[in-house]
């Protein structure tokens, strides 16, 4: 058990104050802020956790009077993209996301991020490694809008930049998928790492479109919210962003369609290939089948050039070592093998 007192959290924390559009103070610890919010009646907080414990959380919720279900929420892993609501609070859980589209195949980051939306203060809860300056970056670019924007404005600051960062991931995945579709749709089918390829960008795909779907939903709740928590200032804002949100589905969807379609049509072409190989093997088989039928129905098992000497034996082993690899290597060139 990490020691700790009880209203200051033991894991890396990151805060900030602000009033009037401006950041009043930063990077005071956890013990500091029932002071701050009293002499800045004012000034809303973001207190930032990473990887905290049960008993950090414990620490804040005292004195935020978060919901314990909440709580537990926030402390265990793999939550869906929601956002709920409690006495004298929302808690909401959303996923900021990276992906990597070189070869093998594509790959994706997630990094879970849980959030308490009270009255005065923003408290994110980062599960994993994720670059939280991204976050304050965006919020120290319209600091105009900060100025009524209060505890609604950091938000939508943090909405911004995990929707962002999803529409740059379904994006990079389409862009990913037109470089390899017309490899896909070559004759004889595509390469097996091709092939492999376009496998890992349909689980990608599936894989993005989780944390993605419900954002639209998850925002629309926002701006639906009794509690008026967003005003006519920030309303356009978040509408921007729920149309970034849903931008992102559509492209993820559609990409799921174009892959799947393709993989389709890559398998149509690999079975139209096997049955034109087929056909020529059958056809071969047919002209090499005749005199063998001829010649043994008239049983014309006549001695040969070297007959019952070592020197026949030999040449009939070399014919048919050589006559076995030409019709490998003319096989291999063509691609049946």
């Amino acid at each position: 058990m990490r020691p700790q007192s009880p209203a200051m959290p033991a894991c890396p924390v990151a805060t900030r104050l602000y009033e009037g559009g401006g950041v009043v103070a930063e990077g005071f610890g956890a013990d500091e802020i029932p002071r701050l919010l009293g002499e800045h009646p004012d000034a809303v907080l973001w207190l930032d956790l990473f990887d905290p414990e049960e008993d950090d959380l414990r620490a804040v919720a005292a004195e935020f009077e978060l919901h314990p279900l909440a709580v537990e929420d926030a402390v265990h892993d793999h939550q869906r993209p929601k956002l709920d609501r409690y006495p004298g609070h929302l808690f909401m859980n959303v996923y900021d996301v990276r992906v990597s589209i070189g070869d093998p195949a594509p790959t994706m980051r997630k990094a879970e991020i849980s959030a308490f939306i009270t009255a005065r203060a923003l408290i994110t809860v980062r599960k994993s490694e994720s670059d939280v300056s991204r976050v304050v970056a965006r919020w120290d670019a319209d600091s105009g809008l900060a100025r009524h924007g209060g505890v609604a404005f950091l938000v939508y600051g943090l909405l911004d930049v995990v929707v962002d960062s999803q529409f740059a991931a379904a994006r990079a995945l389409d862009e990913a998928m037109d470089k390899t579709e017309d490899t896909m749709l070559e004759e004889g089918g595509a390469p097996r790492a091709v092939r492999r390829y376009g496998f890992g960008l349909r689980k990608a795909l599936a894989e993005l479109r989780r944390p993605v779907a419900p954002m639209p939903g998850l925002i629309a709740e926002v701006l639906r919210l009794e509690s008026g928590l967003v005003d006519e200032r920030l309303a356009p804002y978040y509408r921007d962003v729920d149309d970034h949100a849903r931008r992102a589905t559509e492209i993820i969807d559609s990409a799921r369609e174009r892959i799947n379609g393709l993989l389709e049509a890559d398998l149509n072409e690999q079975s139209n290939d096997l049955n034109d190989v087929t056909r020529k093997l059958a056809a071969w088989a047919a002209i090499i089948a005749v005199p063998t039928a001829l010649t043994g129905f008239f049983g014309q098992n006549v001695p040969y050039w070297g007959y019952e000497r070592n020197s026949g034996f030999l040449a009939s082993l070399l014919l048919i070592v050589v006559s076995a690899g030409g019709l490998y290597v003319y096989l291999k060139r063509r691609g049946w093998l």
